[in-house]
């Protein structure tokens, strides 16, 4: 790896993380940030995309999918994370899902600079109080990171999160 690619997130690193971790269905709502992985997502035949129309159904969806045997993942932003809070409780937590969020990190910089949007202000605190467990991934030098998220989730049966501290960055 090249000091070039470790400078961002690509896309591929993020696809081969969920495809070593056997996931077969993405529960996310569409948005811009994400484009270049779904394109991928999309074209990886042992993926299956599940859209949810709100951020906040995103948790009881995974957890109909991961109670049939499934293995889902989580891909959200920040800002829908903290809408999903009741449905971590109720579902997740309450049904002991194993459950891996990718969570886009809207309005975060790098050493906390200033910046108009505040959504991620409040995400870890969010995460603390709801004693999830996070890894940062700012580049593809940070792809162990998701690793290391799906094998705790495993083993504790709760979600972990995964930050995602910069855009997809396309390889091709």
């Amino acid at each position: 790896m090249n000091d070039a690619s470790k400078a961002h997130l690509s896309p591929e690193i993020v696809l081969n993380q969920l495809k070593k971790h056997g996931v077969t269905h993405v529960v996310w709502l569409p948005d811009s940030e994400t484009n270049w992985l779904y394109l991928l997502m999309k074209a990886e035949p042992s993926l299956t995309l599940v859209a949810v129309p709100r951020e906040g159904l995103a948790c009881s969806v995974a957890a109909g999918l991961a109670v049939g045997g499934a293995i889902p993942v989580v891909l959200i932003q920040n800002t829908g994370l903290m809408e999903s809070g009741d449905s971590i409780r109720g579902w997740l937590f309450g049904l002991e899902i194993p459950v891996v969020f990718v969570v886009g990190m809207r309005g975060w910089t790098r050493h906390g600079a200033p910046t108009a949007d505040t959504a991620s202000v409040y995400t870890e605190p969010f995460l603390n109080a709801f004693r999830i467990n996070y890894y940062l991934v700012e580049s593809d030098a940070d792809a162990d990171r998701i690793s290391l998220a799906f094998n705790e989730s495993k083993k504790t049966k709760r979600p972990v999160a995964v930050l995602v501290g910069d855009e997809y960055q396309f390889n091709g």
